[in-house]
């Protein structure tokens, strides 16, 4: 039996068992989506109140030192069973949905979320899903959880980015066997893409990326988000490098503010804003200036380029 199926499977056993995750997942077929068009691509908001508490999830070390680790297995709900897979990994539904099929997949042990060294089992797990796209938050970058290292997904026809990229302009900047690594510099959101042939050509390529770019002071990795889905070919691979956590208007007291935290699902192409006064007024120049404040510019990743 095809691994699809038995995710699929997984998914309704689990939501016979599990009456939360049931009733988040129920609740996500109401939620209010506006689309944008944002200087060519297009955009999705979603009004989804279920996430307040990851957009606003407190990520400083004394924070996560203070609470169990809800990725950690002794600290799951009772309901909450999983799929191992690849020895080192556990595949769960996520009781607080973005997506209609969303999952997390945790490694089993507690370790820090760092993807160098992963990247070919995030490829051979998009290969496997093929209907999801696998995405990675740095713990800088959109994680709630950077003390777990841990994979999420959901299915692909929800987000816009495969589209955006079609018929855009790849400037290949380096190559391995039939595989490649390409700037993507024409659309308002800067990043790369890698069209890998095979897991290892893609881990490859992806650690030669990194190795050009900065790490933050106090960092350990790159400041990235990385969305990962099967194509005919092999798996393509968005790496959307970034520099800043959150935007400045991040918050919830004063004019302005939003309860805003971006990772991949955003620059993915769908925006989750869980107050109803921030999908209200988010607009394009909304997105422009998250890209602006929180993504690399022309001159930024054309630098990272040069050193490929």
């Amino acid at each position: 039996m095809s691994e699809q199926p038995n995710i699929e499977q997984f998914f309704c056993k689990q939501l016979k068992v599990w009456p939360m995750a049931s009733a988040n997942f129920d609740a996500l077929k109401g939620v209010e989506v506006k689309d944008l068009v944002v200087d060519g691509m297009n955009i999705k908001v979603q009004f989804n109140p279920a996430r307040a508490i990851s957009s606003a999830a407190k990520v400083d070390a004394a924070s996560l030192k203070a609470r169990p680790c809800f990725l950690c297995s002794q600290n799951r709900p009772s309901e909450q069973c999983g799929i191992d897979w690849a020895e080192k990994y556990t595949i769960l539904v996520n009781p607080f949905p973005i997506f209609p099929r969303h999952l997390t997949i945790p490694c089993k042990q507690h370790v820090p979320q760092a993807v160098e060294g992963a990247m070919a089992d995030m490829l051979r797990l998009a290969s496997m899903l093929k209907d999801y796209t696998v995405f990675y938050n740095g713990p800088r970058c959109g994680a709630s959880a950077p003390d777990h290292f841990h994979f999420q997904a959901g299915n692909s026809d929800f987000l816009t980015i495969a589209d955006n990229l079609e018929g855009v302009e790849l400037k290949v900047v380096a190559t391995d066997n039939e595989s490649t690594l390409s700037l993507v510099d024409s659309l308002p959101l800067k990043m790369f893409v890698i069209d890998a042939a095979t897991p290892q050509q893609g881990e490859q390529l992806f650690d030669r990326l990194i190795r050009a770019m900065d790490v933050p002071e106090g960092d350990y990795e790159p400041m990235m988000n990385i969305l990962a889905w099967a194509t005919p070919a092999g798996v393509r691979v968005a790496v959307v490098p970034r520099k800043r956590h959150r935007p400045s208007f991040y918050g919830t007291e004063g004019d302005g503010c939003m309860l805003l935290s971006p990772a991949s699902v955003d620059m993915g192409g769908v925006f989750i804003t869980p107050r109803v006064v921030d999908y209200e007024r988010f607009d394009a120049d909304t997105v422009r200036r998250v890209y602006d404040e929180l993504c690399l510019s022309q001159s930024e990743i054309e630098q990272i380029a040069e050193k490929l």
